[in-house]
């Protein structure tokens, strides 16, 4: 339980230098979470907890495959907003367009030969 803390503990200490970050300085604070660290961290805790190479390999290449349907939520935000649109809706309208592009991905994805 006590390993289970501490993953948290240092995801969320990451999260939260990047939200902190980005109130003073946008630019940084988006240079920050746009760095694979969630990514990183969860490969360090999959090998720690595992020390499997092909389930490493494979949640690699998976990462690789989801990282293209949710590139789009990063544009239809910032373009709502700016269309006066608000925060909220926003944010659903991003995150349910990510939502049916993972499904589509999910369900895609194996007719061409990916395991995801």
């Amino acid at each position: 339980m006590s390993y289970l803390i501490f993953k948290a503990a240092i995801s969320g200490i990451l999260i939260a230098l990047a939200s902190e970050t980005a109130r003073r300085f946008p630019g940084l604070g988006a240079l920050i979470v746009s760095l694979p660290l969630v990514s990183v961290l969860s490969m360090i805790w999959l090998w720690h907890d595992t020390r499997d190479v092909e389930r490493l390999a494979s949640h690699s290449i998976g990462t690789i495959w989801f990282l293209a349907p949710s590139i789009p939520m990063f544009f239809t935000i910032p373009a709502m907003l700016r269309a006066g649109w608000g925060f909220w809706p926003s944010l659903l309208a991003g995150c349910a367009l990510t939502i049916a592009l993972y499904l589509a991905m999910v369900w895609i994805g194996p007719r061409f030969g990916l395991k995801l």
